[in-house]
């Protein structure tokens, strides 16, 4: 099933100093942290705040080929979250035929923010995420799950490390 979603903000991560993109589900809860490119970040923030910038950037020009090509955004959809690695497609129109593409979720939601069409993310996704935090939260907390949680973590890359709230 798919959730409506909407941006909540973008925010840095203290311990990396990364972006990080929430999306928030209509109600306001539910929230999904993205953990986005610094490039990407600005193409987002730009819109949020209604830059208007003397000649196109990336997400402008491809809202304008859009356009130009006589195809409509219908909607981001965010399908999955793998390795900690977020999934998403662009799921346009064009006369009768209705398509997804391929996109990375910071590249999409930069796109469907100019274009104003919906963002949605699968259940699975917000699922998938929540028990990622819980184990998180584990590890943390001494919780009796932790040994599961540590196993999780161990596994994990340093460099993943700093990603999640702990």
């Amino acid at each position: 099933m798919l959730i409506d979603m909407k941006v909540a903000g973008l925010s840095i991560d203290p311990m990396t100093e990364m972006p990080i993109l929430i999306l928030k589900d209509v109600e306001g809860e539910n929230p999904l942290p993205i953990w986005i490119g610094l490039i990407e970040a600005g193409a987002i923030a730009t819109e949020l705040e209604k830059v208007e910038l003397v000649r196109p950037m990336t997400h402008d020009l491809i809202k304008n080929l859009i356009g130009a090509l006589g195809v409509q955004v219908l909607h981001v959809e965010i399908t999955d979250l793998r390795d900690n690695t977020y999934y998403s497609s662009l799921v346009l129109q064009q006369g009768q035929r209705v398509f997804e593409v391929d996109s990375r979720p910071s590249d999409a939601i930069a796109i469907a923010l100019r274009m104003g069409c919906p963002i949605r993310v699968e259940e699975r996704v917000l699922q998938k995420a929540r028990e990622i935090d819980l184990r998180a939260h584990a590890v943390h907390s001494g919780n009796a799950d932790a040994d599961a949680a540590k196993d999780f973590l161990s596994n994990l890359p340093d460099e993943e490390f700093g990603k999640w709230k702990m």
